[in-house]
This record gives C-alpha cells, sequence and structure tokens, in this order.
C-alpha cells in the first residue's frame, strides 16, 4: 500500500510539473493544482497514517499525529482559493489580450483579407 501511495504522490507530481511546463493558462492551471494534491498527500503521508488511534496525547498509549491532518486542511483551502484567482486572473487575460499564452508573446498576426488591403491603401 505504501508503494501505491508514494506512486500516486510522484504521478501526481510529474504530471504537475509537466502541466505547468505548458505555454497555455488552463494546463499551467491544472498543473498548479495537480502539483498541489501531491503536496498534500506528502503532507498526510508523512503524519504516519493510523486508523482507530486517539488524537489526544495522555488518553490512550499511542496517539495519531493531528498536525498534518491540520496543514492539509489548511493547505486545501488555500489551493481552492488560489486556483480560483488563477482562474479569474487568465479569463481576464483572455479577455484583455485575445490570447492565452502564458509568456506573454503574442503569435504571428493572419495576414490582412483582401479587403482590409484595399482600404489600408486608399
Amino acid at each position: 500500500m505504501e508503494l501505491l501511495f508514494a506512486l500516486v504522490i510522484g504521478a501526481l507530481t510529474t504530471s504537475g510539473v509537466y502541466l505547468l511546463l505548458r505555454a497555455r493558462t488552463f494546463p499551467v492551471i491544472m498543473g498548479l493544482t495537480l502539483l498541489s494534491y501531491g503536496v498534500n498527500l506528502f503532507l498526510f503521508a508523512s503524519g504516519r497514517l493510523a486508523t482507530g488511534q486517539q488524537p489526544v496525547i495522555g488518553t490512550a498509549a499511542s496517539y495519531s499525529d493531528p498536525l498534518p491532518q491540520a496543514l492539509v486542511l489548511t493547505a486545501i483551502v488555500i489551493g481552492f482559493a488560489m486556483t480560483a484567482f488563477l482562474v479569474v486572473l487568465s479569463l481576464r487575460n483572455l479577455a484583455d489580450n485575445e490570447n492565452d499564452h502564458v509568456d506573454g508573446r503574442r503569435e504571428a498576426a493572419t495576414p490582412p483579407s483582401k479587403l482590409e488591403q484595399e482600404v489600408s491603401d486608399k
């Protein structure tokens, strides 16, 4: 089970980094989301997953550490807010620049039509 968990974390991180390196806004947002999921799972796994144990020190011989769960919960909330912000930011960029490249470069302009050429020649 630990190997499967490690493979899932690795796959999420690898997919997230690959999508971050794309030149469009939507894959970048999805890459950040997948990368944050991978980090959340890593943080959760760092707390030694245990079932049926008490989360409070002193009530039982062995206890479960509540700190990783609190960190993951906070990271989920912050990740959701950042994803919403990035979606709005990318939509605004698309509306303003009519382009969704993340590097800010414009693609080569299409050649003008015959009507546009005639108007500009006069």
